[in-house]
């Protein structure tokens, strides 16, 4: 057993870094800071859990990047809640295993307090 650990460990010594799978995110381009980060399929309202739970403080801060889980790749719909109490629902995002994806205060149209 010890001998095979030993080249699991020497083979991937020789995987380079960028070889590794990137983390899927989110960049906050709106102008709040965010509490609340939901994902749905396009059309369907059937939001999944919080993705801010994902940072340390359970916020994502103007221009600060967020890990995405539990999604997988596609077109989804984007509903968020910021810190100045306006929900917004972005639709048609697309989200790309091991890419970011942005939300920018200009596209942001029909938010509710």
């Amino acid at each position: 057993m010890a001998r095979a650990m030993a080249l699991i460990a020497f083979l991937l010594a020789f995987i380079p870094v960028g070889a590794w799978p990137k983390d899927t995110q989110f960049w906050n381009l709106t102008a709040n800071t965010i509490t609340s980060l939901q994902l749905s399929p396009p059309g369907k309202n059937e939001w999944g859990r919080n993705q801010a739970d994902n940072d340390r403080d359970h916020t994502v801060d103007h221009d600060e990047r967020l890990k995405i889980t539990d999604t997988a790749a596609g077109i989804h719909d984007v509903k968020f809640v910021d810190k100045s109490g306006r929900t917004c629902i972005v639709p048609n995002v697309q989200v790309k295993a091991g890419a970011i994806f942005i939300i920018e205060e200009k596209e942001l149209k029909g938010c509710a307090k």
